[in-house]
């Protein structure tokens, strides 16, 4: 599953060669232009990574927005690398210490670009480079497509795989039936909320003689959340 990568840019010209640039390498894009949009992009879909402009109009800029988004229940971890013409080091400092992951100043090349943020959701997102993640007695490995419990194989289906997938990379937080569509069905498939329930059922099911059944967990009024049970 590609990540998902959201460029927040005002001026379009530089905004479309990083989409461009993205794109090429395989990622799938969101853009906004303002602190605005940013927040409403949030709302409809978390990415795996924001590339936040310094300098935004409108009530809050690039740092400011960092901020924000660091006290957001669900954008919080997402990571943030900050694109900026600033380039002292006071400035590099004010914008890693209000939540950046990382910093790149303009201008920069593609290459530079592509290979920060390899280094960043290597670090903070493993599902995105395809490396094997685990979860209390659980192993997936996205490259064999294999799921286990100890030494015990799991048989799951595609969509139960994708689900597993994105609940084990995104531990302990909380997602919408909404919010689940978008991130594990895609945003341009159009189903009724209630198929994430089915596909819940089944994943429970292939996961309950292993007694892992319980990670998966319903939050009343709210979604779902992936957590090993004494971990809350």
């Amino acid at each position: 599953m590609a990540a998902k990568i959201l460029v927040v840019e005002d001026e379009a010209s530089v905004r479309s060669m990083i989409l461009f640039v993205l794109s090429q390498s395989g990622y799938e894009t969101l853009e906004a232009e303002d602190a605005e949009q940013t927040r409403q992009r949030i709302a409809e879909q978390i990415p795996d990574l924001i590339l936040m402009d310094w300098m935004l109009p409108g009530d809050a800029n690039g740092i400011e927005l960092t901020r924000e988004l660091k006290r957001h229940p669900l954008a919080r971890d997402v990571p943030i690398i900050m694109l900026t013409a600033r380039g002292e080091e006071d400035d590099k400092v004010r914008g890693l210490e209000c939540g950046a992951d990382d910093y790149i100043t303009k201008p920069f090349s593609p290459k530079e670009l592509s290979a920060r943020i390899k280094v960043v959701l290597r670090r903070v997102a493993p599902h995105t480079v395809e490396d094997p993640v685990v979860v209390g007695l659980l192993r997936l490995d996205p490259r064999s497509h294999r799921v286990s419990a100890g030494d015990s194989p799991i048989e799951l289906g595609p969509t139960e795989f994708r689900l597993l997938h994105f609940f084990m990379t995104h531990l302990d937080r909380v997602y919408s039936r909404t919010m689940l569509l978008d991130q594990v069905w895609g945003t341009n498939v159009y189903i009724e909320e209630r198929t994430v329930d089915v596909h819940i059922r089944r994943l429970r099911k292939a996961l309950e003689p292993f007694g892992a059944d319980s990670y998966v967990q319903t939050v009343r009024g709210a979604g779902y959340r992936f957590a090993e049970p004494d971990a809350n």
